[in-house]
C-alpha cells in the first residue's frame, strides 16, 4: 500500500511537473510514454540536488539554466550516421528512382536530433546525383541539438561506426572523404550542407512547414502515446505531397493510424510507405 502510494503521489507530481512546462513554456510533453519520460526526469531531480519532481518543478519555473537541462534531458538524442544501414539501401534502390522524375525534391527529417541522418541523406543524394535539386530540412524541438546539427561536427571516436554504416548502406566513396578532423571533432565539409536547413520545430505543438517529397520520423513515434501518435500523423499527413514517401523506424507502423488506407506499403521491411 505504502508504495501504491508512493507511486500515485509520483504520477501526480510528473502530471503537475509537464502541465508546468507547457503552461509556461509550450513545451508540451504530456503525450510521452511515461516509462521513459519518468526514468529522465528522476535523474533530473537526482542531478539538481532535489528529494521531489515538485521541487523540480519549482526550479524549472524559476531557473532558466534548470530548465534548459531538464528539456536537453527529456528530447530524444539516440542517433547516427546511417542508422539502420538496409534501410538506406533500400531507400538507394527503391525512393531514388521515384525521385529523379521530380523537378525538384524536398526530403524533411522530423524529429532530426543532432543532425547524423541528415547528413547522411545529404551524402546520399549527392552520390546519386541529386543534390543540386534537393532541399532537405532537419528540425527538432531541442534548439541546442539544432546548433549542433547546424554545425556539423561529430566527435571523432563516431567515426569507426559511421564509416561502418556507410559501406553497408551502399556508400560509393571513402567515407573521410566528406570531412576533415582535428584529434577530437570530424568536420563535414562545406559543401555537404550547402542544400541543408536546420529549424527549431515542434512535433507536438507546430504546424506544417512545407509540403515534402519524402519525410523520414525515424525512431521518435516510439517514445509517444498513442493519442500523441495519431496527432503527428496527422501533421505528416497535411505536409507530405501526393505519391511523398514517408520513412518509419524499424519499431514503428502506421497500420493502426486512422490514415493507414491513405499509404501503400511501398518497402514494407524498411517501413518506407508511399502515400
Amino acid at each position: 500500500m505504502e508504495k501504491m502510494a508512493h507511486d500515485e503521489l509520483q504520477q501526480i507530481e510528473i502530471n503537475l511537473l509537464l502541465e508546468g512546462l507547457y503552461q509556461m513554456y509550450g513545451y508540451d510533453f504530456r503525450g510521452y510514454v511515461r516509462a521513459s519520460l519518468r526514468r529522465r526526469i528522476l535523474n533530473r531531480m537526482s542531478a539538481e540536488g532535489l528529494s521531489t519532481i515538485t521541487s523540480l518543478l519549482e526550479k524549472v519555473l524559476h531557473d532558466q539554466g534548470a530548465l534548459e537541462r531538464l528539456l536537453n534531458d527529456l528530447s530524444i538524442r539516440l542517433t547516427e550516421m546511417f542508422r539502420d544501414p538496409s534501410f538506406f539501401v533500400a531507400f538507394r534502390k527503391e525512393v531514388v528512382p521515384m525521385l529523379r522524375k521530380l523537378p525538384e525534391i524536398r526530403i524533411w527529417h522530423a524529429g532530426c536530433a543532432t543532425g547524423e541522418e541528415v547528413y547522411s541523406m545529404a551524402i546520399l543524394m549527392m552520390e546519386e546525383g541529386l543534390a543540386d535539386k534537393t532541399k532537405i530540412y532537419g528540425t527538432d524541438m531541442n534548439e541546442k541539438a539544432i546548433e549542433a546539427a547546424q554545425k556539423g561536427a561529430f566527435p571523432l571516436k563516431q567515426m569507426q561506426q559511421y564509416t561502418k554504416n556507410y559501406l553497408e548502406a551502399g556508400g560509393t566513396k571513402a567515407f573521410s572523404e566528406y570531412y576533415t578532423t582535428d584529434h577530437r571533432y570530424a568536420y563535414f565539409r562545406p559543401f555537404i550542407n550547402e542544400h541543408l536547413m536546420f529549424a527549431q520545430h515542434n512535433l507536438v505543438t507546430d504546424g506544417s512547414i512545407n509540403e515534402f517529397h519524402v519525410i523520414l520520423c525515424r525512431n521518435v513515434l516510439i517514445y509517444f502515446d498513442q493519442d500523441l501518435q495519431h496527432r503527428v500523423h496527422r501533421l505528416i499527413y497535411s505536409s507530405l505531397a501526393d505519391g511523398g514517401f514517408l520513412g518509419l523506424g524499424s519499431k514503428e507502423s502506421i497500420h493502426f493510424v486512422p490514415d493507414r488506407l491513405a499509404y501503400t506499403d511501398f518497402v514494407p521491411q524498411e517501413k518506407i510507405y508511399r502515400k
